[in-house]
């Protein structure tokens, strides 16, 4: 699990420290730093993948992020000696740091102080299969999705989009869940095992229609593969003979599919790097996709999470309060934008919650939308 992380001169942050937690909120206006931060990680792992990191540089574009040219990357303000860096802290305290010089004229950044490719940190879930990130802009409502062995059974993945998410779950809907603290009040199917009393299922496939049941009312997934043409047929249920297209339904059921099932399959050291899992959803769902988010956070998953709802944010508060979570395993992250010497400048806070699941700052724009607008209507 990553404990700490260090930016310094990529993008808006020419210094900037995050204490990481098991769960981790991002939140903040538009065009303040938010998705800077998560790019930070998905940088480094991304040119890892791209065998870059350890010898070369950054690798700018790719599948996780696409930063651009160089000089998108390079803090704005950096001077021509300056270093971008990123330094890692793990669970263990074991510190790692990534250096690289950014090249003014040919518009480059190379290494230029590297870890090895024997370090124990490549081991680690940002850089293993133990890692999910489902990006904003995740895929939509279709007949078909994509079949990918490779992603699905080898690298174990539903892609950034949500893309494989049918056929991970068409492969993988029997595996058990986690922690039994993931398992859904309203699950409606029991099994017993060795003559015992029977207990709610863990099966994942059941436990995904559990949840997504609160963002839609007894939905049930069916799953067709369709090998010749190396595609899933994804057609939902709700209890009567008909078969019901994605197209068919709200959006935002197929849009949170990837959500839950990246986080009820996720095995423990897992990281999973979520932005906006409250897209088209009602506000009780966003609540609910809140709740799992802390329940996962609290069963050795590493969960960061940027966000623009309250609904998600008092999900997380309700779990906190009912002590499923401790108070010290969440830290929140606040950006705003500030004019220092005639220049923008991101400025980061940490609104602290507590176990009775309050908060103890509330900076402007920080989820008070709600009461201005209801002050203003009284």
């Amino acid at each position: 699990m990553i404990t700490y992380l260090k930016i310094e001169n990529f993008k808006p942050f020419q210094s900037q420290e995050f204490i990481l937690k098991p769960l981790t909120l991002l939140s903040g206006l538009n065009s303040t730093g938010k998705s800077s931060m998560i790019q930070a990680l998905l940088l480094l792992r991304q040119s890892y993948q791209q065998k870059l990191l350890i010898d070369k540089g950054l690798s700018l574009k790719g599948n996780l992020v696409n930063i651009g040219t160089a000089k998108n990357a390079m803090f704005e303000g950096a001077l021509k000696d300056d270093l971008m860096s990123f330094q890692i802290i793990l669970e263990n305290q074991e510190t790692y740091q990534w250096s690289f010089d950014y090249d003014f004229e040919e518009n480059v950044i190379s290494s230029h102080a590297k870890v090895s490719q024997t370090s124990p940190i490549y081991q680690s879930s940002l850089f293993n299969q133990n890692f999910y990130y489902l990006q904003a802009e995740r895929i939509s409502p279709q007949v078909y999705f994509e079949i990918s062995d490779y992603h699905v059974r080898d690298m174990r993945q539903i892609g950034t989009k949500g893309e494989y998410t049918a056929h991970f779950i068409s492969i993988n809907e029997n595996e058990k869940i986690i922690d039994a603290k993931l398992s859904h009040p309203n699950v409606k199917k029991f099994v017993r095992e060795y003559g015992e009393e029977p207990q709610k299922d863990t099966n994942l496939k059941h436990q995904i229609e559990a949840w997504m049941g609160d963002i839609s009312p007894d939905v049930e997934l069916n799953l067709e593969s369709i090998r010749d043409l190396e595609l899933m047929n994804l057609q939902y249920n709700y209890g009567d003979e008909n078969l019901y297209r994605p197209t068919n339904v709200g959006f935002g059921v197929t849009y949170v599919l990837p959500i839950i099932t990246a986080i009820l399959s996720a095995k423990p050291d897992t990281l999973i790097i979520l932005e906006n899992p409250e897209a088209h959803l009602h506000p009780r769902g966003q609540s609910q996709i809140g709740q799992l988010i802390a329940l996962a956070a609290s069963c050795g998953v590493q969960i960061i999470v940027e966000t623009h709802s309250d609904h998600i944010l008092n999900g997380i508060r309700r779990i906190v309060k009912q002590k499923e979570l401790n108070a010290e395993d969440v830290v929140i992250y606040y950006f705003q934008r500030e004019k220092k010497e005639g220049k923008f400048q991101t400025k980061v806070t940490s609104p602290q919650i507590y176990q009775s699941g309050g908060i103890d700052q509330w900076p402007d724009g920080f989820f008070d939308q709600a009461e201005i607008d209801l002050m203003e209507l009284l």
